[in-house]
């Protein structure tokens, strides 16, 4: 058979509803664990940040950077094979690609790894002269640089559990583990009242244990999919030509990834000192969770659409995407309401007065992350789709876009330019993904019926963020008022929902089936 993934296989065996609603209900048991593991992670940034001081703070966050810096060009594209590709050699029982695919993708991204670490330690004069206050930043990545191999085959081994919809292994390791064991380390630090240095040590060794966990899940999931027995050294095949052809190109969006969530901080850290970019990266955090429910969608977004692909079933595509994007834009609006709209009172109350400017910072960060959000995963259906050309383009344009508006902004505002050039691009960059919908047959660009919801979206969130201005209000007013909006949304938004269709055994229980109703 060959490696082109536009053929068309057998009938379908579900339908583009069943479709649809499976990835919905096994998104949501990552849902509830990315819940789980951004509470715990977040309580362990909030006592990092309480416990550092602002230099020691910005030191760190410049030095997870770098790392986050590498980590982009680390995979090579190579992880959104796992996602995509498995799931399509799965599909047609092609079980020697299956393997082969694994192997290529862990094989390269290891030797890949392993280059960046090595250039590191060959050219350590010139990678500190990047930073304006980099002795302590540099230290630190003498132990933090290790965590790219391992931080990439942590993503790559969420992947192929994905792509199995072992949802469940990815709640117990991800959304469980991973985060108490990084708590724990925090709590150490506290204990023993030590230093960054401790911290950097502390995350690998909970990383690398991580990683090892995984590992034996794994050949566990193999044995229960009775795919052990269906492997063979000798026979597998390595699709080297059809991966990399859809991985190569998907570089772009890495790059992209890279200069707009990891860049900015470098740039600060070279114009301005450790204390701008603890002003910067101390809410980017916060911000990042208008993404929970996005990456738990993601998870599954990508296997279900691509076995809808390999089957020619482009209207149950189209159906998955706005039926998944509403439940983006709602989910994910409590939080916004909260990071946007009552931004300030939430960073004063999270980190104290000395990080009192980075109040309008966040507020930005959110405006950008929810607006990705909100409109569904464009990005990720015309990558499925095989649209490589045009998102190549809109990649380039959007990093070139980015890079030339902070080399702008940073060196006189500092922070305040940076969450500008970021969330700025990052509207933009959606924006050049929505419009490309029209080129994918079968998915509209736009739902017509839709525009009064995100109407009402934008509105509940732009009067609650006037009425915190108009009205002088503290903390705790301001997140009832963020209730009190979250929950009118879900009210008049929870028809477009469809809970009885994807989640009847909601209207079962007592409080919240009554409002679902």
């Amino acid at each position: 058979m060959a490696d082109s993934t536009t053929e068309i296989a057998a009938p379908p065996r579900t339908t583009k509803k069943d479709a649809a609603r499976k990835q919905i209900r096994g998104s949501s048991l990552l849902l509830s664990g990315r819940l789980l593991s951004v509470g715990l992670n977040f309580v362990s940034q909030v006592l990092i940040v309480r416990h550092l001081s602002t230099s020691d703070y910005g030191a760190w966050a410049y030095a997870l950077s770098v790392v986050s810096f590498c980590q982009g060009f680390a995979t090579l594209g190579l992880d959104r094979a796992i996602s995509r590709f498995i799931p399509i050699y799965h599909e047609r029982e092609e079980y020697d690609k299956l393997f082969g695919t694994i192997a290529l993708v862990f094989g390269t991204i290891l030797l890949t790894s392993s280059l960046l670490i090595s250039a590191f330690f060959a050219m350590p004069d010139l990678i500190a002269k990047l930073m304006a206050e980099g002795k302590a930043s540099f230290t630190l990545l003498y132990v933090l640089i290790f965590l790219i191999p391992v931080e990439v085959l942590d993503g790559l081994f969420m992947g192929l559990f994905a792509s199995f919809s072992n949802a469940r292994s990815i709640f117990f390791r991800k959304h469980v583990l991973g985060p108490l064991l990084k708590l724990a380390v925090v709590m150490l630090l506290m204990l023993f009242q030590s230093d960054a240095l401790f911290l950097a040590y502390g995350y690998l060794s909970a990383s690398i244990l991580g990683v090892l966990i995984y590992v034996a899940l794994f050949l566990r999931m193999l044995r229960q999919e009775n795919l052990i027995g269906r492997w063979r050294a000798s026979g597998m095949a390595v699709p080297l030509r059809a991966v990399f052809a859809f991985t190569l190109p998907m570089m772009t969006s890495d790059l992209v990834s890279v200069v707009i969530h990891s860049a900015d901080a470098l740039l600060l850290g070279y114009f301005h000192d450790a204390t701008q970019v603890a002003y910067y990266r101390v809410v980017l955090p916060a911000a990042k969770l208008n993404t929970i429910v996005m990456n738990s969608f993601a998870l599954l977004f990508t296997p279900t659409a691509a076995r809808l692909f390999a089957k020619g079933d482009h209207a149950g595509i189209n159906e998955l995407y706005w039926k998944t994007a509403i439940w983006l834009a709602v989910l994910s609006f409590p939080v916004f309401a909260l990071t946007f709209s009552v931004a300030e009172p939430l960073t004063l109350f999270l980190y104290g007065e000395r990080y009192q400017q980075s109040g309008i910072i966040l507020a930005l960060l959110s405006l950008g992350y929810y607006f990705s959000a909100a409109l569904g995963f464009n990005g990720l259906t015309l990558k499925v789709i095989g649209q490589l050309g045009y998102i190549v383009r809109i990649n380039l344009a959007a990093a070139l876009i980015n890079v030339i508006v902070n080399l702008l902004l940073i060196p006189r505002y500092g922070a305040l330019g940076a969450a500008i050039g970021t969330a700025g691009t990052m509207i933009v960059h959606n924006i050049f993904k929505q419009t490309g919908l029209r080129l994918a047959a079968g998915v509209s660009l736009f739902e017509k019926s839709y525009f009064s919801f995100y109407l009402l979206l934008a509105l509940s969130a732009c009067g609650l963020f006037v009425l915190q201005f108009a009205v002088e209000t503290n903390f705790y007013v301001a997140v009832t008022l963020a209730a009190m909006i979250s929950l009118f949304v879900i009210m008049v938004s929870k028809k477009r929902l469809h809970v009885a269709e994807n989640f009847p055994e909601l209207l079962k229980l007592p409080l919240i089936g009554k409002l679902l109703q």
